[in-house]
């Protein structure tokens, strides 16, 4: 089913707030960082140089030895690669420029927020691969600083300080560490030629190109999946239907390139690289030979296995300074931290219905 953009807003009205179009934009950022990985363990993998076996030549019958035979020495058995561990990796979405980004790396303080934030938990079997969307405006406990929304981490102690912060949170340690901008999106998406959303809860667009959703399938373009994900004032829950929407479309981006080949040619690869690398900034642990073992432990990792969730809340309220903030589920969230621990997040899944991520 197609998408039918409405007409845009008349001339001379009024526009939004500068920091209001950043609000909404900052949350797809995270989008580009969830398939980072992907791109670069796919380039490292489809680059790296090829070893050819040389074809026999035929030579002449050998000549009678006159002397003994050296024995030649036994070849050494390698030794194998220890099995893979679970592995968190965290996914922060943020409107950083290339050098605040530099800034949030080191620890500085920056003019910038994790308004996108997903924890992501590889288990030791690789049999699937666990997204747990962090809700932006979740009041926690910032270490050094007390209480604030999570997404104040970037903000007041850069990467690190985000990093220990979602970490306290979970009970958690964090093995790596991805941001992203979001100005690459919009081109990726294009360069895999759309991708199919199949949209559950149709909405017209309220930003841009005041776009409508209809239900069922659609094949969304680079600006059409931005709408997409960016929208959260056309729904009466605002951020939680956004977060699900960024998961459907994670979803939907993962599959197709699982289906159609898409990290297996190296033009589009190549041009998914060019488009998403400049905008991302790793953590000085994920080196290439980091890679490469990743992407050998997610070899026998099965396409559609992702299961993506929002940690849960306790729903909206205030605090006594005047901040409209989201409480946290104590409960909930100490046995999500559990289940992390004892490697029994599948059943806790299941037992809680988020298969489909709810």
């Amino acid at each position: 089913m197609g998408i039918s953009p409405e007409p845009a807003a008349a001339a001379g009205s009024a526009a939004a707030p500068g920091g209001m179009n950043r609000r909404r934009t900052i949350a797809i950022a995270v989008i580009a960082g969830l398939v980072v990985l992907a791109v670069v363990v796919a380039a490292f993998l489809l680059n790296r140089p090829r070893t050819e076996t040389a074809a026999p030549v035929e030579t002449s019958a050998p000549a009678p030895e006159t002397t003994p035979p050296v024995t030649p020495e036994p070849t050494p058995t390698p030794t194998p690669d220890p099995p893979p561990t679970a592995l968190n990796i965290l996914l922060i979405g943020s409107d950083s420029r290339v050098n605040d980004r530099a800034v949030a790396a080191s620890g500085g303080t920056s003019d910038q927020r994790g308004d996108a934030l997903v924890f992501v938990h590889l288990p030791a079997d690789r049999q699937s691969v666990y997204g747990i969307s962090l809700m932006r405006d979740l009041w926690v406990d910032i270490p050094g600083y007390g209480g604030g929304k999570v997404n104040a981490g970037l903000e007041l102690g850069g990467v690190p300080l985000m990093t220990q912060t979602v970490e306290a949170l979970l009970g958690q340690h964090i093995d790596h560490t991805v941001m992203a901008d979001f100005q690459g999106f919009a081109a990726m998406t294009d360069a895999l030629g759309g991708v199919d959303v199949d949209i559950k809860r149709p909405f017209q667009g309220t930003i841009d190109d005041f776009v409508n959703f209809p239900p069922g399938v659609n094949r969304l373009n680079g600006s059409q999946a931005l709408a997409f994900v960016r929208e959260r004032k056309a729904f009466a829950d605002g951020d939680y239907q956004r977060v699900r929407n960024q998961q459907t479309f994670i979803k939907a981006l993962m599959a197709k390139m699982a289906a159609e080949g898409g990290l297996s040619d190296r033009n589009t690869v190549k041009q998914l690289v060019a488009t998403v690398l400049p905008h991302v900034t790793v953590d000085p642990g994920l080196t290439v030979e980091t890679l490469e073992r990743l992407a050998f432990s997610l070899r026998s990792t099965a396409p559609g296995s992702g299961v993506f969730f929002t940690l849960p809340t306790a729903g909206v309220g205030t605090t006594t300074s005047g901040q409209s903030v989201i409480w946290q589920n104590p409960a909930a969230t100490a046995a999500v931290s559990a289940a992390l621990s004892s490697g029994t997040l599948a059943d806790y899944v299941a037992a809680n219905g988020l298969q489909n991520g709810n």
